[in-house]
């Protein structure tokens, strides 16, 4: 391939990646190496890695995985007894009882697709779950991403859409230009917290009409970035509204251990799907996304993912099954899935982390002038408005950038805090938002809002 414009027309229209990681790392290397910063390190709150923001990881985990990759601490007492008992057991399910070895199918290790089953089983009140209908990827987004490929066909008004919510997680438009699919926005109701609203959905669906061919509607819950946690009658009037237009429910569910808001719990769409009666229960193609990444675990940099099948034709199970078929999923996070999904008994520290963290960051920033954040009630994000000076917004233009990209540009620059812009999660001007994890030290958090009020208090005098 001598010029880009030898390659795959739909990766080369693939929308462009933010550039401030690479401004972050630079940031980073200079206020370490003396350079004249008014800070001592970046801190990086602009997506769900919580450790990035300095969450310590949990400790379970990481004991287990290290005696499954070196075997011999299993004849030590450095690690608790629960560790090394659940490392011998995972052990024994690893082909030739090492890590080091292929998956025992193409599909993953059998064992751990039937903890994954039971885990769901649990969850759902007693709803069957098929370890057969599971499948393992290295991460959420590559197992979203196999779905989209094996959707996506047509062209012009035939090409294959996907109704998706605005704002939405941030990576999610760039995996449909990646599929060659269609994105058509549904938006989501701010001053209800982000909550699905279905004549919004009809409106949506509307537009479609002789412009392309909607096949799936995109749902997260709890919300990425929007934190909104839906109850029974909203996720039974999606699943009607996905009966009705023949639509696959395509159900991101990966902080659905991360609900904090009172009064709140995380229903599942499937269970919600099977106490709706067979007329629904029988009929309705829904496909569930889990990950590694999600809250309490934030183990993002191990890579794994898994997605479950419901009511798919057996013959599409069995192709996307064998998108996998080539090169079987890493071993090392599915061993991680396994801890997830059947953790140790006693309660996770990290939650009340969630509930303290969002209340406050939400409170102080509702404090500042041009910011109004809505209440968080689940997931590791708030989403909080911008009303931006319009000078700002016109030197935006002159630089090419969209004037949220500029704030988080210069808040990096002059204070070394990096948060999202909203325009990643597809929210487009006036409506100006930035997007920031709520999944942080509790002093790592305070330092980052004073840092983020000081610069904001400034911008407001640079641009009156």
């Amino acid at each position: 391939m001598s010029s880009l414009e030898e390659g795959d027309p739909k990766l080369r229209g693939t929308r462009a990646p933010s550039r401030m990681q690479g401004q972050a790392a630079r940031s980073t290397e200079e206020s370490t190496h003396e350079a004249k910063k008014p800070f001592q390190q970046v801190i990086d709150v602009s997506t769900g890695d919580s450790h990035r923001a300095g969450m310590k990881p949990v400790s379970f985990v990481r004991q287990v995985l290290a005696a499954c990759v070196y075997p011999e601490l299993l004849d030590e007492n450095n690690l608790p007894l629960d560790a090394r008992q659940r490392a011998h057991k995972l052990l024994g399910a690893c082909t030739g009882g090492s890590v080091g070895s292929y998956s025992a199918t193409a599909y993953g290790i059998p064992y751990v697709c039937k903890s994954v089953a039971e885990f769901i089983m649990k969850r759902d009140g007693g709803v069957r779950s098929n370890p057969e209908d599971i499948i393992f990827a290295p991460g959420s987004t590559k197992t979203l991403l196999m779905v989209l490929h094996l959707m996506a066909s047509g062209e012009g008004e035939h090409c294959t859409a996907v109704l998706t919510p605005m704002p939405c997680p941030h990576t999610l438009p760039m995996l449909l230009d990646m599929a060659g699919l269609i994105l058509v926005p549904y938006q989501l109701m701010e001053d209800r917290g982000g909550a699905v609203d279905l004549e919004e959905l009809h409106r949506a669906l509307e537009t479609t009409r002789g412009r392309c061919s909607p096949r799936a509607i995109y749902i997260s819950n709890p919300g990425n970035p929007t934190g909104h946690v839906q109850d029974r009658k909203s996720i039974e009037d999606v699943i009607r509204f996905a009966a009705t237009e023949g639509l696959v429910l395509l159900a991101d569910e990966v902080y659905q251990d991360s609900v904090y808001g009172q009064g709140k719990e995380f229903l599942s769409y499937k269970r919600v799907l099977f106490e709706m009666g067979k007329e629904y229960s029988e009929t309705v193609e829904l496909i569930s996304f889990h990950s590694l990444s999600s809250g309490c675990m934030g183990e993002c940099g191990l890579r794994g993912g898994y997605m479950e099948a419901v009511n798919l034709d057996q013959a599409v199970l069995k192709y996307l099954r064998g998108l996998q078929a080539s090169s079987s999923p890493p071993v090392f996070p599915q061993l991680a899935l396994e801890v997830m999904v059947n953790p140790p008994k006693p309660e996770d520290p990290s939650y009340k982390t969630y509930s303290q963290n969002a209340h406050r960051a939400c409170e102080f920033l509702n404090d500042l002038p041009g910011m109004k954040c809505q209440p968080a009630w689940g997931g590791v994000f708030i989403f909080p408005r911008m009303h931006l000076p319009h000078q700002m917004v016109e030197e935006a233009k002159v630089l090419g950038v969209k004037a949220d990209v500029l704030y988080c540009q210069m808040l990096l620059e002059e204070e070394g805090v990096r948060l999202g812009a909203g325009c990643e999660n597809g929210q487009e001007d006036p409506n100006y938002h930035i997007r920031l994890c709520v999944l942080a030290p509790p002093d790592t958090l305070e330092e980052m809002l004073a840092r983020l009020q000081a610069f904001h208090l400034r911008l407001l005098e640079r641009f009156p």
